[in-house]
């Protein structure tokens, strides 16, 4: 099954973001596909690298460039991006900044979307 997966909440203040990351570690280990996944409202704070985690915590944004180092597309909404001051120089590697289209994309190219964060 191909799966699209949408991130609406910031890394730290719900579990939404390690939800997903979680879920699509399950579906690439049981054979499914990633189709992409897209940051929007909060969730684009997920693809700054100017997070200075303590070296107790996980890191959840090197956890999404290293996914995106296996080729799963992180597509960050740039409306979003623009009014949380993220521009593409402080994005994680591996992520891209794009526009709602490719959202769309996702859901066409996906057999199903599944949404984290509210």
């Amino acid at each position: 099954m191909k799966f699209g997966i949408l991130v609406q909440e910031g890394p730290y203040n719900h579990e939404a973001s390690d939800s997903a990351y979680h879920f699509i570690q399950a579906a690439l280990a049981k054979g499914h596909e990633i189709t992409g996944v897209f940051f929007y409202n909060d969730g684009v704070t997920n693809t700054t690298k100017l997070m200075d985690i303590p070296a107790d915590d996980r890191h959840i944004s090197k956890r999404w460039s290293e996914l995106g180092a296996k080729g799963v597309e992180l597509i960050v909404c740039v409306a979003a991006a623009k009014r949380r001051g993220i521009s593409p120089d402080v994005l994680i590697d591996n992520a891209r900044i794009d526009g709602l289209g490719q959202l769309s994309e996702l859901c066409i190219e996906s057999d199903r979307l599944i949404t984290f964060g509210d």
